[in-house]
C-alpha cells in the first residue's frame, strides 16, 4: 500500500460539479494507492501510520490534535515508469480488491476516532487542495 500524504490547510474532493468530500481546517489530504498483494492486514497498518503520523503542526499527528483527513483512492500510485514512455499498472490493485481496502483504511481511521473524508472510488475526481508548507511525503508499507 502506498500513499502520498499533504499537509494541507483546507481540501476537497468534487464529482461531476458535487463537493463529495472536503476538509475546511489543517489536516491531511491522503491520496491512497492500493497494491495487487495488499490485504486486509496491510490497510489496517496503513490506517495505523496515517493516523499516528507526526507530520502536522509542532510535529503533532490526528491522533493527537483530532485534525480531519481526506482520503482518496489513487491507483496511478502504482504506475510502473521505468520502461518506455506508457505507465503500466500491472502492480496497482483491480478495483475489486481495491476498493474494499481503500474502505477499511477509512472504518479503521474512524474506529481509531478519526475524522475521515473521502473521494469517490472509480469515480473521475477533482481533487483542489492548499498545501500547508508545503509539506508532503510517501507512505509506504
Amino acid at each position: 500500500m502506498r500513499a502520498v500524504v499533504a499537509r494541507v490547510t483546507e481540501a476537497s474532493v468534487t464529482v461531476e460539479d458535487e463537493v463529495v468530500g472536503a476538509i475546511a481546517e489543517p489536516g491531511l489530504l491522503v491520496l491512497l494507492g492500493v497494491h495487487v498483494d495488499d490485504d486486509v492486514d496491510k490497510a489496517r497498518a496503513m490506517a495505523r501510520k496515517l493516523h499516528e503520523l507526526r507530520i502536522l503542526r509542532d510535529e503533532e499527528s490526528c491522533a493527537t490534535t483530532g485534525a480531519p483527513l481526506l482520503v482518496v483512492s489513487q491507483f496511478t500510485l502504482y504506475g510502473e515508469t521505468r520502461k518506455g514512455r506508457r505507465p503500466s499498472w500491472t502492480a496497482a490493485a483491480r478495483p475489486g480488491h481495491a476498493e474494499p481496502l481503500v474502505e477499511e483504511v477509512v472504518a479503521e481511521l474512524r474506529r481509531k476516532g478519526a475524522r475521515v473524508q473521502t473521494g469517490r472510488f472509480g469515480a473521475m475526481m477533482s481533487v483542489r487542495s492548499v498545501n500547508d508548507g508545503p509539506f508532503t511525503v510517501l507512505v509506504e508499507l
